[in-house]
């Protein structure tokens, strides 16, 4: 065990497949140091990992993935990631484990790629990066993927990417040449995906799903922090009545990580708002270093057995692993 005699698991941790990332705009494609992490699969990332006390990642594509592609061409190259994916898995697969990628503009095929990369694959659940083609998953379209991964039991990680063109246009383009990540991690990525997370208990698809589980990064995005504003105005003003209210469908369906918020103020919020059984370790590589993630572990104001479950009990669970 790594740190303090806990083993550490990080489960927002990304690589890029090279068929994908050659369907990204130039405009998107990283370079420098995060491309040699992205496309390194083994010494330098396992390296790395050895020397912060990271004891296994569970990768996911990095964004913005295959949701703005066609369905024909994402099943196509979904397929083929996923199972290069598995290679990469395999040869580690004490240190890997790995989200799906899930071609979303065809919703049969993706629930259809899901259930091979869970039950063929080994895959754990899957990411979903952003809006598909514009639109939001609560859309009914997509409630096949939902259906699908209820009968799985696997969770899906719902992962930011930039925003769509029209709210960049709108919110953010004053400033985004002398402040290119506003529309990124600094505010654009927490807008779109809390947006996403509030969209899908309004739609009603955890009444169809009751069983349906979804992860948010970032410490949830914001909306732990929010949850109560947002549960009592939905019930003052709302002219539809919900099954249950807000915080009953964010406490019982979703889970919050760490990845790249390493505030002990945000984490005690959460905690205080959702219990420490829902919310799981993630470090953002290689988006974020390895180290701020685990330099923050002997720091966490949380007893042993709580950070027990912080960084590894809940993602064991939850995953399966």
């Amino acid at each position: 065990m790594s740190i303090q005699n806990h083993k550490v698991i990080a489960l927002e941790e990304h690589y890029s497949d090279r068929e994908i990332a050659d369907t990204f705009p130039p405009s998107e494609r990283h370079g420098g140091r995060i491309f040699d992490r992205l496309f390194d699969y083994n010494e330098l990332r396992l390296a790395e990992m050895d020397e912060a006390g990271v004891d296994m990642q569970v990768l996911s594509q990095a964004a913005p993935s295959i949701q703005r592609l066609d369905g024909e061409t994402a099943g196509r190259i979904a397929t083929g990631a996923n199972n290069r994916l598995a290679k990469v898995v395999e040869a580690n697969p004490d240190r890997f484990a790995a989200f799906a990628a899930l071609p979303t503009a065809d919703p049969t095929g993706a629930a259809d790629e899901l259930e091979r990369s869970v039950t063929q694959l080994g895959f754990k659940g899957a990411m979903v990066h952003g809006l598909t083609n514009g639109l939001f998953l609560d859309d009914k379209q997509f409630w096949p993927i939902f259906e699908r991964a209820q009968a799985l039991d696997v969770p899906l990680y719902l992962h930011p990417a930039s925003p769509d063109q029209a709210v960049v246009d709108r919110y953010y383009k004053d400033y985004v040449e002398d402040f290119p990540s506003i529309v990124a991690a600094t505010w654009g990525f927490t807008v779109e995906t809390a947006t996403q997370a509030i969209r899908l208990v309004l739609s009603g698809v955890f009444d169809k799903y009751p069983g349906l589980k979804i992860i948010l990064g970032h410490m949830g995005e914001g909306l732990p922090f929010l949850m109560w504003r947002i549960d009592f105005t939905l019930k003052r003003m709302g002219n539809k009545v919900m099954e249950r209210t807000y915080r009953e469908y964010f406490s019982e369906h979703f889970w919050i990580t760490t990845s790249g918020n390493f505030s002990n103020p945000a984490l005690l919020c959460t905690v205080m708002e959702m219990g420490i059984d829902r919310i799981m370790f993630s470090i953002d590589y290689p988006f974020v270093d390895n180290s701020p993630g685990t330099d923050w572990i002997p720091n966490i104001p949380l007893s042993e057995e709580d950070k027990a479950k912080l960084l590894h009990g809940n993602v064991e669970r939850l995953l399966k692993l």
